[in-house]
């Protein structure tokens, strides 16, 4: 049985920034099990941050017992939802298909497909593509007065410097899928990030218009830092859920870098730990902020819903051994690598290899030779967290770790990888 309450918790981790008559809502979702569609658009080879919102949101609703269906949009990927930033760039069809099946697969990890609310993942394009022109426009546009699609906010704000016919009508596809899914699954709840809720409207609307039934609809807040600018970005682009495209030790370390103004926020976001640990780990967070308690819970909890409680480990691994606390051996090299790569540092070709001083200087943890004379003769200069004796030193391939790094530091805190080729 669906949970009546499951609205009141999507309330309570601050899931809900907009959404249709609430009173209704909460009725059909206390009523039986209702269902839902999230879309995600394959604009990009992944999936990042801001749809990790709407992943663990059809988790959660999935698991109050209600039903969801996963939509790929194939069709509304080769167009993409209008931004403020200016028209996009259309891909071709074979890059939508690629990305549509990555998309595909990443989504199929946060639901379940089993049990009596499996969930369902649907293309748009296999109901879009046969679709004729005078027939979309006869069943669908007839529906969408040009005064309300002006009214959009995004629109609104993309009029002065322009707006495609292809982008301005992204609402009646998205409206449409709405409306199929409504047709042929009986699905009556739609929800998606506040930048989508004038999409979800026009869906629930659509439906009402054509069927004369009620669709419900909500929308999730965007999720920004203490100073309003969106998260989701790194020093190196978007926070990826691809490993490939953003290692897990990169995501890792994002997430234990929040403000701590953010931790509370973050944790009833993106965790699925319970309201009293959550508010256990915000009070440790305001007592011992030094602790980073709320950080280090929150990097593991988000890494492993994303990349696996292995991949939890050696990320904890890595930076405990780059910092000196623990064998660099025991590390994955590939960990390793991308751990260095994102510390920052140099490559050197293979054969003998620069002094120490050299290297210190050129990994960017000295300024000057003499800088890093001096820091090896006060004991603050390490190679594979063995302290520098001798300012002399050459390393050799057998210092090599995991065949092709050197792992520098400076004191505690600073280190950068060497990587030889």
């Amino acid at each position: 049985m669906s949970s009546p309450n499951v609205l009141d918790d999507l309330e309570w981790r601050g899931l809900i920034a907009h959404s249709t008559d609430r009173d209704a809502l909460r009725a059909a979702l206390g009523a039986g099990s209702v269902k839902f569609y999230v879309g995600f658009d394959p604009t990009a080879p992944s999936l990042h941050m801001g749809n990790l919102v709407q992943l663990v949101t059809a988790r959660r609703l999935q698991e109050a017992g209600h039903t969801p269906y996963v939509l790929v949009g194939g069709a509304t990927g080769m167009i993409g939802d209008p931004r403020d930033s200016g028209e996009r760039t259309l891909n071709s069809l074979d890059t939508v298909k690629e990305w549509t099946e990555r998309v595909r697969a990443q989504v199929s990890r946060f639901v379940t497909f089993e049990g009596a609310n499996a969930a369902t993942t649907v293309n748009n394009y296999d109901w879009t593509a046969s679709l004729s022109t005078i027939d979309f426009l006869r069943d669908i546009g007839k529906h969408f007065p040009v005064n309300r699609m002006l009214a959009r906010d995004t629109v609104k704000r993309r009029l002065e410097s322009g707006i495609s016919y292809t982008e301005f009508s992204y609402v009646l596809l998205q409206s449409m899928d709405y409306l199929n899914l409504f047709r042929e699954h009986g699905v009556t709840l739609q929800f998606g990030g506040s930048d989508q809720w004038g999409n979800i409207t026009g869906g629930a609307e659509l439906v009402r218009r054509v069927t004369g039934e009620n669709a419900y609809g909500f929308a999730t807040p965007l999720i920004t830092k203490t100073d309003g600018t969106k998260y989701g970005k790194t020093e190196g682009g978007a926070l990826w859920l691809d490993a490939e495209m953003l290692s897990p030790y990169a995501f890792h370390q994002f997430w234990l870098n929040v403000e701590d103004e953010k931790v509370g926020e973050l944790l009833r976001i993106f965790t699925f730990l319970t309201r009293e640990e959550i508010e256990d780990l915000e009070q440790q967070t305001a007592e011992k902020p030094f602790l980073r308690a709320g950080q280090k819970r929150l990097a593991d909890e988000v890494t492993a819903l994303v990349h696996g409680a292995e991949e939890v480990e050696q990320a904890k691994a890595a930076a405990a051994a780059l910092f000196g606390g623990g064998d660099l051996a025991d590390i994955k090299p590939d960990t390793l690598a991308s751990a260095l790569r994102e510390a920052g540092g140099t490559t050197v070709p293979a054969g003998e290899l620069p002094d120490i001083l050299d290297l210190l200087v050129s990994a960017g943890l000295a300024t000057s030779k003499g800088d890093a004379r001096r820091t090896v003769s006060e004991g603050g200069a390490y190679l594979n967290n063995v302290r520098v004796e001798d300012p002399e030193l050459r390393p050799t391939a057998a210092d090599l770790v995991g065949g092709a790094w050197l792992v520098l530091r400076r004191g505690k805190k600073k280190f950068a990888g060497i990587e030889v080729r």
